[in-house]
């Protein structure tokens, strides 16, 4: 049968990444983290010294890198949501921070770095069934998913949110801090002339401002079920 693909995109802090790790996992589906790869062109970046604004350079390097995700095993049920290899090594926890988000927007904005990115998440969704977000999903990177989603919240509820994923971390940012970072985040996320973040008329909408994770992820994999069950009886 044809792969079922989950497209969800939505901006920072909506909740995507748990509400994706938990419907892939309560579907038996790969979780795709989008994110993390441009969070790692961003690290990869740092770490061979390569200029942020060299936009050629830093698609050489994500062509030539190897990035692999897995769901976590029982070693690594530390809180993350997926396990993220850059050439072999754990880079997990080491792309979570401030500066790598900063940096994964600002590399996003290039359309050769997107594109060899996008082709490396297409090969993924190709070959098995998967649940993948970020910020283009719906109408770049999976066009034709099943179910497409635009995950959001308002913009105090995402700080909060943000405020306490950091502080969990250890990480001593004040919340105005955190507030004005999101807003900025939003607005290049929103504007970047490749592939902006924007809600596709076809896209399912959930808010999860009043909702618990849970219960986003109960609508999600009902509706999923629903439209699996359908492609079924329509290929059978």
């Amino acid at each position: 049968m044809t792969p079922f693909q989950i497209a969800i995109d939505g901006p920072v802090a909506a909740g995507k990444g748990t509400v994706a790790r938990l419907v892939a996992e309560r579907l038996g589906f790969l979780y795709v983290d989008t994110g993390a790869m441009y969070r790692m062109t961003a690290y990869l970046a740092q770490q061979e010294g390569a200029s942020m604004a060299d936009e050629v350079a830093l698609a050489d390097l994500v062509e030539e890198a190897q990035m692999d995700m897995r769901n976590p095993n029982d070693e690594e049920k530390d809180g993350r949501l997926t396990t993220v290899l850059l050439n072999g090594e754990d880079v997990s926890w080491k792309i979570r921070t401030e500066e790598m988000s900063r940096g994964s927007s600002q590399v996003a904005q290039y359309p050769l770095v997107r594109q060899v990115l996008v082709s490396k998440q297409q090969r993924i969704a190709a070959q098995q069934d998967v649940v993948m977000e970020g910020r283009d999903i719906t109408y770049r990177v999976l066009p034709t998913a099943q179910l497409k989603i635009y995950l959001t919240a308002s913009d105090i509820v995402r700080a909060k949110r943000r405020h306490l994923q950091l502080q969990a971390k250890g990480q001593d940012i004040g919340f105005e801090e955190v507030y004005r970072d999101l807003l900025q985040r939003d607005h290049q996320d929103m504007t970047r002339p490749a592939d902006p973040l924007k809600q596709v008329p076809e896209a399912w909408v959930v808010d999860t401002s009043d909702l618990s994770i849970e219960q986003a992820v109960e609508m999600i994999v009902a509706k999923a079920k629903i439209l699996m069950d359908y492609a079924q009886t329509q290929q059978s």
